[in-house]
């Protein structure tokens, strides 16, 4: 049986660690050409490898989200090396402070909003200009269950992460009728680096801190990284052609409580 993308072309922000690794090699896996852009370029080699070791085929693109000029380069490289833009995951994010409002820096503020927000917004315009003269196109965002609640000491992840939400569902609708589909997850607690400087920003007790949000997901533990890889992976295949405009909890039931 055929690879589920096979013949495709992924491009994925965001994916030298973490989320974005995980979906990297899921979705080569299931037989797409993949571009792993990341600021970081050890992180971003070393998926490339991983990947080329299982048996997939991968460049690495210096990308940094929060400048067009850097995104549509990324864009532009991936149609130029591989002749489409079939598949997007737009990963690429920052934790930012963990400290109440009034004690948020304006600096900090902005650097969130500039990587989790306008990154993804830069991202879904330099990818949907090439997908729409394709006239077809998949694409998934990250956001995060704290895109679809409230939680304190965390207003900046919180109010770009919900904008991501808004924004998913907004391009989803205007581009539907091209044949292009816009989701995202929403990842609960997921074990990556950016869950670990979330907690030692929050706490000296990180074990503790660690252990209670595990006990406050459902199914009593905190998540994999390949989880939300599988979870994107099944977005961008044709499996999930009826579906866009979503975004998905993987969560492990927190958000249902």
């Amino acid at each position: 049986m055929a690879a589920s993308l096979d013949g495709k072309v992924a491009l994925l922000t965001g994916s030298g660690s973490g989320i974005g690794r995980a979906s990297a090699l899921a979705v080569a896996r299931d037989g797409a050409r993949v571009v792993v852009a990341d600021r970081d370029e050890a992180g971003g080699n070393e998926t490339v490898s991983l990947i080329k070791e299982a048996g997939g085929e991968a460049t690495f693109v210096a990308t940094d989200v929060s400048k067009a000029d850097s995104i549509n380069a990324a864009v532009a490289r991936t149609v130029e090396l591989y002749g489409s833009l079939d598949l997007a995951h737009n990963n690429a994010g920052i934790e930012g402070a963990t400290v109440p409002i009034i004690d948020y820096p304006e600096e900090a503020f902005d650097q969130i909003v500039a990587v989790n927000l306008k990154g993804v917004w830069l991202s879904l315009k330099a990818e949907i200009t090439v997908m729409a003269k394709q006239g077809h196109g998949a694409i998934v965002n990250t956001a995060s269950t704290f895109g679809l609640v409230g939680v304190p000491s965390c207003t900046g992840y919180v109010a770009t992460k919900h904008a991501v939400s808004g924004l998913t569902k907004a391009t989803a609708l205007e581009y539907a009728r091209q044949g292009i589909r816009v989701n995202a997850v929403c990842p609960g607690a997921i074990d990556t680096p950016l869950l670990d400087r979330f907690f030692e920003g929050m706490t000296d007790d990180v074990q503790a801190l660690s252990e209670a949000y595990a006990e406050n997901h459902p199914v009593g533990r905190i998540g994999q990284s390949s989880e939300i890889g599988e979870a994107v992976a099944w977005l961008l295949s044709d499996k999930a052609s009826f579906v866009t405009g979503i975004t998905m909890p993987v969560d492990g039931g927190w958000t249902a409580q």
